[in-house]
């Protein structure tokens, strides 16, 4: 492990060089993040960086902001070098023609003047018309604003017209606490904005900018926590909190009348099984009628534990995501540390994956350990990199940021070739070599036993969709948040609420799992082995199905490279949501199968 963990940190290194102002120091919360090195005198140069530009309903659908025919800086752009995750966080920080030194007000500066080309035209024609922003960082600090604005105008007769204007002059207001810049604003002056409409020619433009300072109190500690009240990102506290109690409740109360019934049913069962009369056992039926089948191993048992070994791996990933954001790394902003954590972090926990898939397959008798090791290492990575390539070259043929640069593509195939693979090996071994056995407290017949013909509803897909429905009704209210941080511009801060309703998600699908497993034992139907697995994982079809509802009722987003990322990349987050939750139904429903057959006399 720790030559794992030093190749990664070497690899990361090589991937990002940030120049000092990028510098930054451990802290216990996003509002306490010391950055020493975030210290100016007057008149010292504090570069401003344009991250990205793109349409404000589209976030994925993102440029370089040279894209636009703006005035570029006379020593020439230059590029800042970003860390890995920045770069898959879509940022291609630019240096501007716009000199923002600390405590220097300028007015009505010049950074250029043009005539606009057709071709120029038709670029900022588009970019108002489809509501572009721009994106930039002065000292580390977010800001935005709008490339133009549409008016609609109404004649006395005729079709209404639209006149296209773009903003040709930009105010910074900045605010200082002695050595250290706090908040910077951009505001857009629509009297100095030029009419760019398709009738307009050789139009003349003038871009400029002005620079205003003041001083405020607050503290350099504390000057992210504006962010959560920012216009662009809106968090509705009140509302947020009653609707995650009001599912919470809800949930609870269901599950708990399940667990009554459940419990009260499992009662009379070992009153009943208990028995020892002679024509008690000429009539025995039920659960302990199928106990020589219930634990004869699954079909497929190479990909089952491949996808049980998988969904451990990313359940732990997801207990370490949430101890990183509960320690304050994930304050708002801070461009690109989630991705970073999750390539890391994933590749350091494939050992468990081989551990858990190998330890499983082995004591299921498995034979081919080393190709069960194999599927565990392709299982997910293979339809994810498949994927990423189709999106990515749908990136590239739209000139999007979005397109990683074939260095960071590189780069993260060398952390899955030379940490993720070899661990997921070391793991497997590890597992293979693990002398554990299954221990089921039944022997298996030779011979299955007959399954009886059963109802529709009781078949796999009625199953699943009572399964998914309930965990899915604990998190729909919170989806709306994490889609609209993820898919828009809101920001989420919030992970001790996500963190309670991951905790409440996963005993519920446990919960719901082991009682559609004993449902199914109890008409004699012992092939639970990846019926709980698909049941625990149903929620994740609900989760996707739940996508469209956003995408087309709530989101506004448009157009084809917006749609396959959307549906693309959520559709293998939902792939991994599966693997982990049906992990969970199946090790919870194994427990059960367990204790239930323990507590009686099967033989």
């Amino acid at each position: 492990m720790a030559w794992a963990l030093g190749l990664l940190l070497a690899l990361c290194v090589c991937s990002e060089a940030a120049d000092d102002s990028s510098k930054t120091q451990a802290a216990p919360s996003y509002r306490r993040r010391l950055l020493a090195d975030h210290k100016y005198k007057q008149n010292d140069p504090v570069p401003l960086y344009a991250a990205k530009v793109g349409p404000f309903a589209n976030p994925s659908e993102t440029y370089e902001y040279y894209k636009l025919p703006y005035c570029k800086p006379k020593d020439g752009v230059r590029y800042k070098t970003l860390g890995m995750g920045e770069v898959v966080d879509a940022n291609r920080m630019a240096t501007t023609p716009y000199q923002l030194n600390f405590m220097v007000e300028r007015k009505n500066e010049v950074t250029c003047e043009k005539t606009l080309s057709d071709e120029d035209m038709i670029k900022f024609r588009r970019a108002v018309a489809e509501d572009w922003y721009f994106q930039m960082y002065y000292d580390d600090l977010p800001v935005w604003g709008f490339i133009g604005k549409v008016e609609k105008i109404i004649p006395k007769a005729g079709q209404p017209e639209y006149k296209f204007f773009l903003f040709t002059h930009i105010d910074f207001e900045v605010k200082a606490n002695g050595e250290n810049v706090i908040e910077i604003n951009v505001l857009t002056d629509p009297n100095q904005a030029v009419d760019i409409s398709e009738n307009t020619k050789d139009v003349k433009v003038q871009f400029s900018y002005s620079v205003k300072w003041t001083q405020t109190t607050i503290a350099f500690d504390d000057r992210l926590q504006r962010y959560e009240r920012f216009p662009l990102n809106p968090i509705h506290l009140e509302i947020h909190w009653f609707s995650i109690i009001n599912s919470c409740v809800t949930v609870l109360l269901l599950t708990g009348f399940l667990a009554t019934i459940l419990m009260r049913v499992l009662k009379n069962d070992f009153v009943k099984f208990s028995r020892e009369d002679a024509a008690m056992e000429e009539e025995e039926s039920g659960w302990k009628y199928i106990h020589g089948d219930v634990f004869r191993f699954p079909p497929n048992k190479s990909l089952f534990c491949a996808f049980v070994g998988t969904g451990t791996q990313i359940f732990c990933l997801s207990l370490f995501i949430f101890a990183l954001a509960l320690i304050g790394v994930f304050y708002p902003y801070n461009r690109g540390a989630l991705f970073t954590a999750l390539i890391v972090l994933y590749a350091l926990t494939a050992c468990i994956a081989g551990y858990v898939a190998t330890s499983y397959y082995v004591q299921m008798e498995g034979q081919g350990w080393v190709q069960n090791i194999l599927v565990t290492c392709f299982c997910y990575c293979g339809p994810f990199f498949c994927m990423f390539m189709f999106l990515n070259t749908v990136a590239i043929v739209y000139r999007s940021t979005a397109a990683l640069p074939f260095g960071t593509i590189v780069i993260i195939l060398v952390i899955w070739g030379l940490v993720t693979i070899p661990l997921t090996v070391a793991g497997g071994i590890a597992g293979k070599n693990n002398k554990a056995d299954f221990a089921a407290p039944c022997r298996t017949n030779k011979y299955p036993r007959e399954i009886p013909e059963l109802p529709w509803y009781r078949t796999a897909l009625p199953q699943m969709a009572m399964a998914g429905f309930l965990p899915f009704s604990a998190i729909y209210v919170e989806l709306y948040y994490i889609f609209a941080s993820v898919w828009g511009h809101k920001v989420y801060i919030i992970w001790s609420i996500l963190l309670i309703v991951y905790i409440i998600l996963i005993i519920v699908t446990a919960f719901i799992t082991v009682a559609l497993t004993y449902f199914q034992l109890a008409v004699e139907d012992h092939r639970w082995w990846w019926r709980s697995f698909l049941c625990g994982g149903s929620t994740a079809l609900f989760v996707y199905g739940y996508c469209f509802y956003y995408f087309y009722a709530r989101s506004g987003m448009s157009g084809f490279m917006q749609t396959s990322f959307f549906f693309g990349y959520n559709g293998m987050v939902c792939f991994g949501f599966f693997l982990m939750l049906g992990t969970v139904g199946w090790r919870a429903s194994l427990m059960f199968v367990r204790r239930i057959y323990q507590a009686i006399k099967c033989e």
